[in-house]
């Protein structure tokens, strides 16, 4: 599964590539209870085991993905 983070004052978004076990729902869940509660940190881990931290009010928008989906291959669109 992917994830893409959209970072508030920043050009370019975290994009990660989750492991396909990643329960989506709780996943979800922890994303909800960072974007509310002030000073909390979104911890992911990605499929590798690298950590990444991204501060709660710096989220801009998170965007979930399938890694089964079709990804463009060249300049066509």
């Amino acid at each position: 599964m992917d994830i893409k983070i959209g970072v508030t004052y920043s050009p370019r978004e975290v994009s990660l590539d989750l492991d396909d076990s990643t329960d989506v729902a709780a996943l979800k869940a922890e994303i909800d209870q960072v974007l509310t509660t002030e000073g909390a940190v979104l911890w992911v881990t990605d499929d590798k085991g690298r950590q990444v931290g991204v501060p709660g009010e710096k989220i801009a928008y998170v965007e979930l993905g399938t890694a089964d989906a079709q990804k463009p291959i060249g300049f066509g669109g």
